[in-house]
């Protein structure tokens, strides 16, 4: 299962927040450089997590769709192009929330949406056991089917992988044929599972993931659109934390009424709470589990096989970050990235350097195979190095600016 850092991620917090000196507003406001830091975080809250989180929501609902078509025509008329067309829109909204990773906290967190939707390795097993329960079938189907799912299944059979494995297999898309006959993994054995099933089984799952996805953009943007406030007030979803929408709470900071006590306090947050988490769970948890010999079943998007691209994009998601705005490659004038240099942080330069050898790292390794077939590869360690080194640089930067 996934295994979320937070704890250990809390206490970097508190040792970051505290080994500065933890500023209030004085009573003229608000310093130069907290005024450049409010700006820089009113750059990266709407143009990073509202536009990411807006992204992965509208994604999800695609991939709903083309599911519950799918389903509804039947497995017998279904052809490659429709499945082609799923595989598609999955990969386009597994990349949104691989570039998310950098702002777990908050919401993801709080709500356990992360587990919910994007725990791993799939319980095969279990699975193959759901599959074939035909009572428990029927409480699959229709929209229903999407509370049920969600309230029911468990983290191991929800999500991300749970679509994955009836889309993809060794790397490639499934195809009709495969579909129109009867599943034949290994976990399923014995028992009798149709391609029918497992289109109801996975169009519940991604109505439950599209329901949390949007939660996730609620649950940040004060301003989200009917669209998605509506189905969240049908299923009665919280998204206040402490009675405040996360962006407005965010963007508060400094103000009374919000749980951020200064803007320091903030860019902390995101640099370490946020893009030092993904940097540990990547180089630590997700290639080093398997790399080196801990957990070599402990393995991400392994139907799909698109770990690297998942590691990459979560580098990205760093990237995009610091550089404030969802698929910049250049610090914008206000980003977090720019912030530091104009503050006179030394060392910001190896920021950037630590993230280009990072993501070259990775694509060192994407291009010998996948990783659930090259995980004990030297490159893999490589790949670590250079990401834990970016983590390093992260949680530098983020004591220093503390301290300003």
């Amino acid at each position: 299962m996934k295994r979320l850092l937070s704890l250990s991620v809390m206490a970097l917090l508190g040792t970051v927040i505290l080994g500065g000196c933890q500023k209030e507003p004085s009573k003229e406001g608000l310093t130069d450089n907290q005024k450049q830091m409010k700006a820089a975080v009113e750059q990266y809250v709407p143009n990073v997590v509202y536009s990411t989180y807006k992204s992965l929501a509208d994604e999800t609902q695609g991939l709903y769709e083309l599911l519950a078509a799918a389903s509804k025509k039947g497995v017998n008329s279904i052809t490659d192009n429709d499945i082609n067309a799923i595989c598609s829109k999955f990969l386009a909204a597994r990349t949104y929330w691989e570039q998310s990773e950098a702002f777990l906290y908050g919401p993801a967190t709080t709500f356990g949406i992360d587990p919910h939707i994007d725990t791993w390795p799939l319980d095969a097993e279990a699975l193959a056991v759901a599959l074939s329960n035909t009572a428990q079938m029927e409480m699959l189907k229709g929209e229903d089917g999407i509370a049920y799912a969600g309230a029911k299944l468990g983290a191991e059979l929800l999500g991300f992988h749970g679509i994955e494995f009836i889309l993809f297999r060794d790397g490639k898309n499934r195809t009709a044929a495969a579909l129109k006959a009867n599943e034949d993994h290994e976990a399923f054995e014995g028992m009798t599972v149709t391609g029918e099933q497992e289109l109801i089984y996975a169009t519940a799952v991604a109505g439950d993931l599209r329901d949390n996805c949007y939660r996730l953009y609620a649950s940040w943007n004060p301003d989200a659109e009917a669209k998605y406030t509506d189905r969240i007030d049908e299923i009665e979803a919280e998204i206040e934390i402490n009675g405040k929408i996360y962006g407005a709470n965010m963007l508060g900071a400094a103000a009374l009424g919000s749980s951020f006590e200064t803007w320091e306090e903030v860019l902390s947050t995101i640099l370490v709470g946020g893009c030092s988490n993904i940097c540990a769970e990547v180089a630590d948890v997700k290639m080093g589990n398997a790399h080196t010999g801990e957990d070599v079943n402990y393995i991400e998007s392994p139907y799909s096989e698109k770990s690297f691209q998942d590691f990459i994009d979560n580098i990205l998601s760093i990237q995009y970050s610091l550089y404030g705005a969802l698929g910049a490659s250049n610090p914008g004038a206000k980003s977090i990235y720019t912030l530091l240099g104009n503050l006179g942080y030394s060392d910001v330069n190896k920021i950037q350097t630590a993230l280009k050898g990072a993501i070259d790292a990775l694509k060192t390794c994407q291009s010998k195979g996948a990783f659930v077939k090259i995980y004990a590869d030297a490159c893999v360690q490589d790949a670590m190095d250079a990401v834990s080194a970016l983590d390093d640089e992260l949680n530098k930067a983020a004591s220093w600016i503390v301290r300003q």
